[in-house]
């Protein structure tokens, strides 16, 4: 549906080592990486831009958007709540079920260094 989001840093050393522990756990590759910047996904599927805004300002998150990255498994939701966590991200909501949405959405949510709410998802009833 998408080709990419991009999400502004004000702090690309420590977005850095969020986003490449954060896509790990999702098995998403390293696109390319430039000086202050850098893109993870693959060439003819979606991608995640991260760095510094064109204009110069300051990054900042949008007020009612998130991200919601697909995980092949429950485990890798799990792991991304956990990158998260453990690289300077903050807590917007433990993996769990999600019934409300549908019986089998296991999801997490958690905020990156920069304010971007993130979440990983998992549809399948299998984990």
């Amino acid at each position: 549906m998408f080709s990419h989001v991009t999400l502004g840093t004000n702090d690309w050393q420590t977005a850095r080592r969020f986003w490449i522990a954060l896509m790990e756990a999702l098995e998403q590759p390293i696109f390319f990486e430039r000086d202050g910047g850098m893109s993870f996904g693959t060439a003819n599927g979606p991608k995640t831009f991260i760095g510094a805004p064109f204009d110069g300002d300051a990054a900042r998150p949008g007020n009612g958007v998130h991200i919601a990255y697909l995980a092949a498994r429950r485990a890798m939701v799990d792991a991304f709540h956990a990158a998260a966590l453990a690289n300077g991200g903050s807590d917007e909501g433990a993996p769990g079920l999600r019934p409300q949405y549908h019986a089998s959405y296991y999801g997490a949510y958690v905020r990156d260094p920069d304010g971007n709410k993130l979440q990983a998802v998992c549809h399948s009833a299998h984990g």
